[in-house]
């Protein structure tokens, strides 16, 4: 099926922002995928492959063809006394894959519970929360590489995993997931470690918590704190937490005492860009119809129409106030076209 032309990408990303794409499609199987590429560089046109758009933010019409991957399944490959291995579609949603393995008591991935997204777009962001990373979860990943034109497989070495990084978020629109590969255990460790975690389950007096439990409580710290982008729009934290070597950390602790940071090694500490923002005086602070979230200011919210280029235009200014007072350099979390 051809593309469409001249498609508003209103409806297809999180802060809901009006830009348009010159061609949109939306892919169902793999042979789509090798057709649509074969389209695009046919017509010398930019690709531009997205999920569920809710870790993008565009600021300006797409001259290209965005192509929308919904791709669906959750297949078990191979299942032992305590693994399972689950190969699943890239277009299936992020929090009903977790609910679904929570509910077949296959642990590791239930402290990402709730994030919004797709399976596909998982590893790109190698997503993280509470002391989980997907990547712990991963065993490999199906995808189309669009330099070569060729179907690879890649193990979870080959995707170089790093805080919020990858080899696809490393090589923009040059891998076009299909499916994941997930390694599950069935005798999980939990993790509670979290201290916000530890607190809900005490305050529900659980003290041999389930995957459910786990999830669950997951689920309730983040209604909590974070808004629901059909409500607000937004793409979730929108800035990662910088890393800062050791110098810098005690010059910053003695000039402010109630810094937040965590040593990462020897030499690095990695700084909570929250508790920056918090500082500056940033939380529910509103520029027009975009602000900081009132409940956690690492959140960028629309209140109202807005285009991509306002709300990119309030991150810079909260970077600069950052720089300014802390001469440390925020860096967007989120994928700014």
């Amino acid at each position: 099926m051809l593309p469409s032309s001249n498609i508003s990408l209103q409806p297809y990303h999180s802060f809901a922002s009006q830009e348009e794409a010159s061609y949109f499609s939306k892919i169902s199987d793999k042979q789509e995928i090798v057709a649509i590429v074969k389209w695009s560089k046919e017509k010398q046109l930019p690709i531009l492959v997205i999920g569920s758009g809710t870790n993008i933010l565009f600021t300006k019409n797409f001259e290209g063809l965005i192509a929308k991957i919904e791709l669906m399944g959750v297949k078990k490959i191979e299942e032992t006394a305590s693994e399972v291995i689950l190969e699943v579609g890239a277009g299936e949603n992020w929090h009903h894959f977790v609910s679904y393995c929570v509910y077949k008591g296959w642990g590791g991935i239930e402290n990402l519970s709730l994030i919004p997204g797709t399976v596909g777009a998982s590893p790109i962001q190698n997503i993280g929360a509470y002391g989980v990373e997907v990547q712990e979860c991963i065993k490999s990943i199906e995808a189309y590489d669009t330099l070569s034109e060729n179907w690879v497989h890649l193990n979870n070495a080959d995707c170089a995993f790093g805080y919020r990084t990858s080899i696809f978020k490393q090589n923009p629109n040059r891998f076009i997931i299909a499916s994941v590969k997930f390694l599950l255990n069935k005798q999980p460790q939990l993790k509670t470690d979290y201290g916000v975690i530890r607190e809900v389950l005490h305050d529900k007096n659980i003290k041999n918590p389930s995957l459910e439990d786990i999830s669950n409580a997951i689920i309730q710290i983040r209604s909590q704190k974070l808004p629901d982008p059909k409500v607000l729009g937004n793409a979730g934290s929108f800035f990662k937490n910088p890393t800062i070597l050791f110098n810098q950390y005690e010059l910053l602790k003695e000039k402010f005492p109630n810094l937040i940071a965590y040593p990462i090694s020897d030499k690095a500490y990695k700084v909570a860009a929250g508790w920056l923002l918090e500082a500056c005086g940033w939380k529910g602070i509103r520029n027009g119809n975009v602000g900081c979230y009132e409940k956690q200011s690492l959140v960028i919210v629309s209140y109202g129409i807005v285009s991509g280029k306002e709300v990119y235009d309030f991150s810079e200014t909260i970077i600069q106030s950052i720089k300014s007072k802390f001469d440390i350099l925020l860096e967007r979390e989120v994928t700014v076209i």
